[in-house]
């Protein structure tokens, strides 16, 4: 796969993620109450749900939402 596939994947899967309940819809929603507009919180989304694979994946550690909810505040 080339880099162009990787991203559009993750992007597809921010928009998924941003309209379904859970910590990554909450985080994508502070975003947008904060007056981000909604095609840049997706991509702000994309790119948090790319920084915690690399790190599950490089540290192997556990998700922790109560860090991803930290952040977001």
């Amino acid at each position: 796969m080339n880099q162009e596939k990787y991203i559009g994947m993750d992007v597809h899967q921010a928009l998924s993620a941003s309209t379904q309940p859970g910590p990554l819809h909450d985080f994508y929603a502070a975003l947008v109450e904060k007056g981000m507009r909604p095609t840049m919180a997706r991509l702000t989304l994309a790119r948090k749900m790319a920084a915690i694979t690399l790190t599950i994946w490089k540290k192997g550690v556990s998700f922790d939402a109560q860090q991803l909810h930290r952040q977001a505040a």
